[in-house]
């Protein structure tokens, strides 16, 4: 269904769960596509894909998987001496060196891999532009995760992509199960145009269960911690590979710590961590080993929830909350990643109020009641940050400008005061420059122009650029040894203040003493035998989505009312039991949480 439609150049929103080829089907009449072209020799030096996914992880997945079938298809065509143009792929992100983006400056890649931000950059690069005025397809994968100022931003990106462009270009949006799929499409698509959806009934099975500690109301924090590690390594060992998602960086650490500690026997080298304040050679690297089963166990807090392929897993813990009973399922989705596979799930809770909230998430997954995606509107921030960037490219009349931003579902119901409070802000008309805000762009009120202002704009644009909140990290290096000079990830400026010369912390499950530091780095040497301190990482909770808590509210206030009427305890523990679909201990332990 898919196919045929991206073929007959229609938009389309394609929702199923996590590997069932959602990415495949987006691909495979545009590859067929520019085989075609290639075979007559009439590919062009110029972009006619976009792909853009909100993890650069994946984008460098998804360019690793693409280069295979086009390597694969051009080897046919020599076999059977069939003349075939190349078919160039480009990843464009933060981690991109300078001299590969200075190659897709030369020769365009007629597939464009990038993130939200990367693409904004690249539409108010002038050499770039040049690239974009045909493009024929725009993929957005990973859509559900876009419900964020990230998916506002890129909304406005896709209208400006569509002003240059001599043509419209196909959007197609990949998402994971996702719920009002109208509301997503209108988001894709924009206004006054239509979507086709794609939804691809959720009928994989699924094994989700509720574990916790015994007693888990009665034992102190110590004995809680050891009963915790020892069931993680009896889960761990009755499986084949393991993926355990913590929900910070800081519990990644600690839980690879604590693992090899606790069974120094079980775990060497066969564990590992990815999260996103890791280098991306250590994250390649974990994926790769990941891919090629030489890891029992990976811990992660949220990097690898996306649709990275990752090879065979067959079991997910959940420590604590994942918040949401869709980031719940697309976690718990890594597992059984193939179509007909189980997933099987575990979430262990380690406090009262995850006990409750995990055993809601339990009942939402296993009904398959999905949170309702909720997408930002009108927000003015992101507003002023993609006006800059259009006037950088060009000068615009204001009413075109208006016109444009207006075809975004995020502001189809901007209002023009808004609009032009928005434009007075930018053109310094407050007077804040007592606060060293200064005005980016020059307004003539007569000719209803606009432009940008200032020798460095594009430099302040492209340095400021996104909606991800800004974090002041210290480069880890090794000082000395073979791997002198080698990035190991990152640290928070505040932990670096805490420890002194010689102190141990851990870093991607292994230790490293503290050496010296030098502007933004810290140099480190690896060290086996001291305990090590875990780093801590600035502003990393997640929110409980709303649906969840009304859910969980319901439920407490059900309990609460059986409680007051003097309802048996066995009745009472058997309602949660079958409620919730939980085990009897655990119903019960729900049940003595709630008198105490």
């Amino acid at each position: 269904h898919g196919v045929k439609n991206i073929y007959e150049r229609k938009n389309i929103l394609i929702s199923a769960n996590t590997g069932s080829g959602k990415t495949l089907t987006s691909f495979l009449s545009i590859l067929n596509y520019l085989v075609i072209l290639a075979k007559k020799n009439e590919l062009e030096d110029k972009v006619y894909c976009i792909y853009s996914s909100p993890l650069k992880a994946l984008n460098n997945d998804i360019f690793v998987n693409l280069i295979t079938p086009i390597n694969e298809i051009k080897e046919i065509s020599k076999n059977k001496n069939i003349s075939l143009q190349d078919i160039r792929v480009g990843l464009k992100t933060g981690d991109t060196s300078k001299a590969d983006r200075n190659k897709m400056l030369k020769k365009p890649p007629h597939i464009f891999i990038t993130t939200p931000e990367s693409l904004a950059i690249a539409l108010a690069t002038k050499k770039f532009i040049e690239s974009f005025y045909s493009v024929e397809f725009v993929i957005i994968d990973e859509i559900h995760s876009l419900n964020n100022k990230r998916g506002v931003h890129l909304s406005i990106s896709l209208e400006i992509l569509e002003e240059l462009s001599n043509i419209t270009p196909v959007r197609i949006g990949l998402s994971a199960t996702i719920s009002p799929l109208d509301r997503v499409a209108n988001f894709l698509v924009g206004n006054n145009r239509e979507c086709l959806i794609s939804e691809i009934k959720n009928d994989k099975v699924v094994d989700i269960k509720v574990f916790s500690i015994k007693n888990i109301i009665n034992l102190d924090y110590y004995d809680i911690n050891n009963s915790m590690y020892k069931l993680l390594d009896k889960l761990i060992q009755e499986h084949k590979t393991t993926l355990i998602f913590t929900n910070t960086r800081a519990a990644t650490e600690r839980i690879i710590s604590h693992l090899k500690e606790l069974f120094p026997n079980n775990y060497v080298d066969n564990i590992g961590a990815h999260h996103s304040a890791l280098s991306k050679e250590h994250r390649f690297e974990i994926e790769k080993k990941m891919r090629d089963g030489e890891l029992k166990v990976v811990v992660s807090s949220t990097s690898l929830e996306l649709g990275i392929d990752i090879g065979f897993i067959d079991l997910v813990i959940l420590l604590g909350s994942p918040k949401s009973s869709s980031r719940a399922l697309q976690r718990i989705g890594r597992s059984g990643h193939k179509l007909n596979d189980i997933s099987k799930g575990r979430f262990i809770v380690l406090d009262r109020d995850d006990l409750v909230e995990c055993s809601i998430l339990n009942k939402e997954c296993i009904e398959r009641k999905i949170d309702e995606i909720s997408i930002p509107r009108n927000c003015l921030d992101v507003l002023s940050q993609q006006i800059y960037g259009m006037c950088i490219q060009k000068n615009w009349i204001i009413d075109d400008i208006l016109k444009l931003i207006k075809k975004s579902y995020c502001y189809s119901e901007l209002k023009n005061e808004e609009f032009m409070s928005v434009i007075s802000y930018l053109s310094g008309e407050y007077a804040l420059e007592h606060k060293n805000v200064y005005a980016k762009i020059w307004y003539d009120k007569n000719t209803k122009k606009i432009g940008k202002r200032g020798k460095m704009a594009r430099v302040i644009y492209m340095t400021n650029i996104g909606t991800i909140p800004e974090e002041s990290f210290i480069s880890v290096v090794i000082s000395s040894g073979n791997e002198k000079g080698k990035k190991i990830g990152m640290i928070d400026e505040s932990f670096l203040e805490k420890i002194k010369v010689g102190d141990v912390f851990v870093l991607g499950g292994k230790k490293y003493q503290f050496i010296f530091s030098r502007g933004m780095k810290a140099y480190v040497k690896e060290c086996i035998k001291r305990n090590p301190s875990i780093p801590s990482w600035f502003s990393e909770q997640l929110p409980l989505s709303f649906d969840s808590a009304l859910e969980i509210g319901k439920f407490r206030k059900i309990i609460n009312n059986k409680i007051d009427k003097k309802d048996k305890k066995d009745n009472i523990i058997e309602f949660i039991k079958n409620y919730c679909y939980l085990e009897y201990e655990i119903s019960e332990s729900i049940y003595n949480s709630v008198i105490i």
